[in-house]
């Protein structure tokens, strides 16, 4: 039942949710993906065989909201990993704004190289939330790729990050706000529900506070401030989760994502 619970809540707003999206899309600035490279090294100083960082994901991967792919949360990720485990990280972004999970398996996956890799982060939520995605729908969709990335790189660590907390992004007027946030939610919560029921993936949620700067200039994408925040907390749960010097180790952090 809790899955429907955004389905029940927006049924008899249904009218005012319309006008509101449709004036939330026609207010909103549009801002362009990330100029410049899509892949870099991160952290060359350390020396040493580089780790290779995949992301595969929505408009944050495809850099909206920051002015380049350094700033964005792939470079973000990228150097901040590199700083915890003083080695250099060499980075790919693939994303696309505007995609859904189901979507991005015919757009984007297909430029991810077939390749090994040492981490790859899936980043998704924000247009299968807006789309209003079923929960068991976005669940099938979001193992098929997982699957996917895992046939296509065989990743040392596979990230799933967590939902945007759409309910706290400042373009939205409520009661859209509300319940957008209700359905973000509830997909993030089927997301943890997929981990734990054995796929090997570690997921780290996202919490963006909207204030501090931490959101761009249209108030639906993370600023570079934004993705320092994400990317630290990426880090972080990567370097466990890799059993770096200084962590719990591997179990440890496969542990915590399942208890999360």
């Amino acid at each position: 039942m809790r899955h429907w619970l955004p389905e029940l809540a927006a049924l008899p707003l249904y009218p005012l949710l319309l006008m509101q999206g449709r004036h939330a899309r026609r207010v909103t600035p549009r801002l362009p993906e990330a100029s410049g490279p899509t892949s870099g090294m991160a952290g060359a100083s350390h020396g040493g065989t580089p780790l290779t960082l995949l992301t595969i994901g929505e408009s944050p991967v495809a850099g909206v909201g920051v002015g380049s792919h350094e700033e964005a949360i792939t470079g973000c990720f990228a150097a901040a990993l590199a700083e915890r485990l003083a080695r250099p990280v060499a980075w790919q972004a693939h994303g696309r704004n505007g995609v859904t999970v189901r979507e991005a398996m015919h757009t984007v996956l297909p430029q991810v190289p077939a390749a090994p890799a040492d981490i790859v982060l899936v980043a998704f939520g924000v247009n299968d939330t807006t789309a209003f995605r079923s929960a068991s729908r976005w669940r099938a969709d979001l193992q098929a790729l997982l699957r996917a990335v895992e046939a296509r790189c065989s990743p040392r660590l596979l990230l799933l990050s967590g939902v945007p907390p759409v309910g706290l992004f400042p373009a939205l007027p409520h009661p859209l706000r509300w319940v957008l946030g209700m359905k973000a939610r509830s997909l993030d919560l089927a997301a943890r529900e997929l981990v734990g029921a054995g796929h090997r993936a570690l997921h780290v949620p996202l919490e963006l506070d909207p204030h501090g700067g931490l959101m761009a200039s249209d108030g639906f994408h993370p600023s570079h401030a934004g993705c320092l925040a994400w990317a630290a907390a990426l880090a972080a749960r990567s370097a466990d989760a890799l059993g770096a010097p200084g962590t719990s180790g591997a179990s440890g952090g496969w542990a915590a994502s399942r208890g999360a």
